[in-house]
């Protein structure tokens, strides 16, 4: 009776080992683009272009379209709020600063840059799939879409730039950052930073 109940560990399937093994090369990949966010970026371009010539090939899947528009504006909203939003949150201290003697707080995304490009880029992939299903080609009349997304456009960033406005805060980092004390340059003492 030594086959029944043995003391053999059970032996994994060979199917969830080569699925466990699959995720972890693609995480590990992902891994390396981290830091290459130019490239990435290209690279999510170039799937975009390639998404978009489907679509204007095929003269249809405007409905597919335009549910990964709104997704990606929700994206970017996302990706242009800051963590904590001083409007929902009752604090007694400013949480983003509001003067300059204020201390500095690093603008803190809700959604950060890797997270904002990896979901932006999976959409654009899913998105390319569904353009070979007919199930997805919805009769539809693009312009009302378009027309309609581009005034959730509008009203969706207008809404965002006023309350960056009323909180004080540039969710990009564009160029050097400065304390807004200049420089002396007089005499022959040099800055250097």
């Amino acid at each position: 009776m030594e086959g029944i109940g043995g003391d053999r560990a059970p032996v994994a399937s060979p199917l969830p080992q080569w699925g466990h093994d699959t995720w972890r090369m693609y995480q590990y990949y992902l891994d390396k683009t981290t830091p290459h966010t130019t490239y990435r970026w290209i690279g999510t371009l170039v799937i975009a272009a390639i998404y978009c010539l489907r679509v204007y090939s095929v003269q249809g899947f405007y409905i597919v379209s335009y549910g990964l528009g709104i997704y990606l504006l929700n994206l970017l909203i996302g990706f242009l709020s800051p963590l904590v939003d001083p409007e929902l949150e009752i604090s007694d201290w400013p949480l983003l600063p509001t003067k300059g003697s204020d201390e500095f707080k690093p603008f803190i995304r809700r959604l950060p840059e890797f997270k904002f490009w990896y979901s932006m880029t999976k959409a654009f992939c899913i998105a390319f799939v569904m353009t070979f299903f007919s199930l997805f080609d919805v009769s539809v009349f693009w312009p009302i879409l378009l027309c309609y997304w581009i005034v959730l456009f509008v009203l969706t960033m207008r809404r965002q730039i006023a309350h960056m406005i009323k909180y004080e805060y540039i969710p990009l980092n564009i160029g050097k950052q400065y304390t807004g004390k200049k420089a002396s340059t007089s005499g022959s003492s040099l800055c250097v930073d």
